[in-house]
């Protein structure tokens, strides 16, 4: 069974799209969308239609009728807690994504468009490993704080992926392996992979874990409380600094490490000095993730763009070669993922569950 798989994955000012035929990809494209026409919207679910109508135009430009395609593929955005797997898209999930009841996130947007665009061509539409799935061991879950527990956040879609591709390099099933998984991009999570359950990750998208492009990490509580106070920030405005005004572009002014990696080719010592810490913060992740493992780990796997950068990727493999075999994985393998994921439910080789 080759049916036509359309993969539909936003961002924040943008969203990616791939069309499939079975396995095989016939375009994957990034579709831009003005920031000035986005805050139009009056906050990111009402973006729907928008994002919908770009999906639409591209595919027009391309001779692609909607109808041709059977299997519609969102990213999964803030749900509840769920283990990890391919889930069909129901009203519960389209209500809990719209009224933002687990977080708002373009993400979100996702399942809304691919069940629209679905129920039109009389198609099945799917998530799979949005990121809230969930598969922490009990331990893992308890924090300095009976009120906050540790949660789930993370890329679990990429880094379900590449460790499949890792467990393959080392002639094993995932669900045979303990591995490693750091997804290194604009947000960063390490994951520990005991056969095949995620039991123990930080959540990237509320500050832990090491500092980002674009994200602080974990600073200490009181640093970040003092601080807030000082500049009399607001909610919104101390979100913002957690999310988005931290990490390299904090210190260094950019969160491009192209223009970092050259400015260190140039001899600046201070990009050089932070670029380091970035990469020990991160090497401080993974290890932790090998003392979760009780050190009995297969592979450190390591993806996401930062990766392209050789000063980083050569300090941080340095770093945590002695932990496991380093695997690097520098293609984002999301939108494949998901096809691939649309197509075992689509052949019968796996069961789509239920939200």
């Amino acid at each position: 069974m080759n049916p036509r798989i359309l993969v539909i994955n936003p961002g924040s000012t943008s969203t990616k799209i791939a069309l499939y035929h079975g396995a095989r990809s016939l375009f994957e494209t990034t579709l831009r969308h003005e920031r000035a026409l986005l805050e139009k919207c009056d906050g990111v679910m009402k973006q729907d239609a928008l994002r919908e109508a770009a999906v639409r135009e591209e595919l027009s430009k391309r001779n692609m009728s909607i109808s041709e395609i059977k299997i519609f593929m969102g990213r999964g955005g803030l749900l509840r807690p769920i283990p990890g797997g391919t889930y069909a898209i129901n009203q519960k999930m389209i209500n809990d994504l719209a009224s933002c009841s687990f977080g708002e996130h373009a993400s979100n947007l996702g399942a809304i468009i691919a069940s629209r665009l679905a129920k039109e061509a009389k198609g099945k539409a799917y998530i799979a490993n949005p990121v809230v799935v969930d598969e922490l061991s009990d331990v893992a879950r308890i924090s300095g704080h009976p009120a906050m527990p540790r949660r789930s956040i993370f890329h679990a879609l990429s880094q379900k992926a590449v460790a499949q591709k890792a467990a393959a390099k080392l002639g094993k099933k995932y669900e045979k392996c303990n591995l490693i998984v750091a997804h290194i991009g604009g947000g960063i999570t390490v994951g520990a992979h005991e056969k095949g359950r995620v039991v123990e990750v930080n959540n990237g998208l509320e500050g832990d874990g090491s500092f980002t492009p674009e994200r602080t990490g974990g600073v200490t509580v009181m640093d970040f409380y003092r601080y807030a106070l000082a500049h009399k920030l607001d909610e919104n405005q101390a979100v913002s600094l957690v999310s988005r005004n931290g990490g390299l572009l904090a210190h260094l002014g950019t969160n491009d490490c192209r223009v970092i990696e050259e400015k260190i080719r140039r001899g600046n010592k201070k990009f050089a000095l932070v670029y380091a810490a970035f990469a020990y913060n991160v090497a401080k992740n993974i290890g932790s993730c090998a003392a979760a493992l009780a050190g009995k780990v297969d592979a450190v796997v390591l993806t996401g763009e930062v990766l392209y950068g050789e000063i980083f990727r050569k300090e941080l493999t340095r770093r945590v070669k002695w932990i496991a075999p380093v695997q690097v994985f520098l293609k984002n393998s999301e939108m494949e993922a998901l096809a691939s994921a649309g197509l075992e439910v689509a052949s019968g080789k796996n069961k789509a569950s239920n939200y």
